[in-house]
């Protein structure tokens, strides 16, 4: 049995998709991590994972259907966009270079980065093509509240998505598992996911691989709340919980907060070392062409409004764009080194 390797070449990929989901005795196939807080990992998944994946999220959305590919056919969202479509006995639409409303089919399907759908929700013929699809799922990042409104306004049955390339991508919709998924707290507020989507384990890296998979449960590097409902809110990654002064700032509910500002397309939050707060907490985020600028004292009222005051940015780096990885996520690396620079 052979791994399924795939190039990042979409039509080439679907097709080798389409093979190695008739094979009579296929290998796994190989996916590599986002790499967004670091070095990629190789995640095998089995033919049997993808599939029980696939029937998760069909079921739980209501349907099946021509899919457009508008994600890297590599990682694992538009990896599953290539098995949904193929499986539901479509070959999935590429977008390429062109226009979103080119390639869609009323009733169809469509999974995005939040990135990509504020951009197309910004232009009247992609926001009226999205409106023709049946579910756009939207992962790979968080999905403000006001992304979320500006979305229904626009008549798109929008479903946000919560999981990595170890749970065989999205496995909570809008905060609830997908049927056949078991989903836990660790005493620390970690995420902890069971069920028939996980992998088998990362590729020649056994001592990754019992560290993260514990009697049976993925031990996600993220943490997260249940309310009383057993929905999920993802509060970000453990590692990003930043120690200023002696108080637990969670980064992501900051960044969170300033995307909400109307001034701003996108945010993010990191924690730099400082000689006098142990770490400070340090804001980049890009703004609207309409907006002048963002002061640190307006991120900071912001912030304040709603969070403590211990919460606020103490350094803002204002920049045309966030940058991104290939699969459509924000380069945290990137980000922090770009917070890095900011003259004190």
């Amino acid at each position: 049995m052979t791994d399924l390797r795939l190039t990042g070449d979409a039509e080439r990929d679907v097709d080798a998709v389409e093979t190695w989901l008739s094979a009579s005795d296929p290998g796994g196939v190989v996916l590599a991590t986002s790499g967004s807080s670091g070095a990629p990992k190789q995640v095998v998944l089995r033919r049997d994972a993808v599939l029980a994946s696939a029937a998760a999220s069909a079921a739980r959305v209501g349907g099946v259907g021509r899919w457009v590919l508008a994600l890297p056919s590599s990682y694992v969202a538009g990896f599953n966009v290539v098995v949904r479509s193929l499986v539901a006995g479509h070959r999935p639409a590429v977008l390429g270079d062109g226009p979103l409303a080119d390639v869609v089919t009323p009733g169809g399907f469509l999974s995005v980065v939040p990135t990509q759908l504020h951009r197309w929700l910004a232009a009247p013929a992609q926001r009226t093509a999205l409106a023709e699809l049946h579910t756009v799922l939207v992962g790979g990042g968080p999905v403000d509240p006001s992304l979320k409104a500006r979305a229904a306004e626009a008549g798109v049955r929008l479903v946000a998505t919560y999981g990595s390339a170890e749970t065989c991508g999205g496995c909570v919709y809008d905060g609830l598992p997908l049927d056949g998924v078991g989903l836990v707290l660790a005493a620390d507020g970690r995420i902890r996911i069971a069920g028939p989507t996980l992998f088998d384990g990362y590729l020649d890296d056994e001592s990754a691989t019992r560290a993260a998979l514990v009697d049976g449960w993925f031990l996600t590097s993220d943490a997260g709340r249940l309310d009383q409902d057993g929905r999920l809110s993802v509060l970000g990654r453990v590692d990003d919980m930043v120690v200023s002064g002696g108080v637990n700032v969670p980064a992501a509910a900051v960044a969170s907060r300033l995307r909400e500002h109307p001034a701003v397309t996108a945010a993010e939050v990191v924690g730099l070392p400082d000689p006098e707060w142990g770490n400070r907490v340090v804001a980049v985020l890009s703004l609207h062409e309409r907006a002048e600028t963002l002061s640190l004292d307006e991120a900071r009222d912001w912030v304040t409004e709603r969070h403590p005051r211990a919460w606020a940015p103490r350094d803002l780096v204002v920049v045309p764009s966030l940058p991104m990885l290939t699969n459509g996520k924000v380069d945290r690396l990137a980000v922090r080194d770009l917070a890095g620079g900011v003259t004190r």
